[in-house]
């Protein structure tokens, strides 16, 4: 079943609610994290909203299951921020449905080069962003909990 996606909004449902989700689980995953933290890159509305960013939503049969966004670098660039995928809608290829989507809206906004990050213990978001063509770069964010920093052109 393919995904549907639909802009929406990090601060706004249902694109809240999956981000809590995200955010819990990476709070349990990584000894406390709080994605807010003044030292963690930001990815708000501010960021991640027109002109330079977006947020999508996915759906399938009407049920949000999973979010994504863009934000602008300074360097011209674009960064994805906020993949989640659900966890009844994982394994199924939906975090690569997600990925090209954000993608495609980004080239639609004119971007030419995307980059990501992961950390240490998500390796299987490390292995999709290789398989999908992103090469390993240096620290381009200043992300104090990611392991692996891609850069990949649209």
């Amino acid at each position: 079943m393919a995904v549907r996606f639909e802009r929406g909004a990090v601060d706004a449902e249902p694109g809240e609610g999956l981000i809590r989700s995200m955010a819990a689980e990476l709070h349990d995953l990584y000894d406390g994290l709080d994605l807010d933290a003044p030292d963690m890159p930001k990815a708000g509305p501010a960021e991640m909203g027109p002109p330079g960013g977006a947020f999508l939503v996915g759906y399938e049969d009407g049920e949000a299951v999973c979010c994504g966004g863009l934000k602008k670098l300074p360097d011209g660039a674009c960064e994805i921020k906020r993949m989640y995928v659900a966890p009844g809608a994982r394994g199924r290829g939906v975090a690569r449905e997600l990925l090209a989507a954000l993608e495609e809206t980004a080239r639609s906004l004119g971007y030419t080069v995307a980059r990501l990050d992961t950390g240490p213990r998500q390796e299987n978001a490390q292995i999709m962003y290789e398989s999908a063509g992103y090469r390993a770069i240096g620290n381009f964010n200043a992300n104090p909990m990611a392991s692996f920093w891609g850069e990949r052109r649209l």
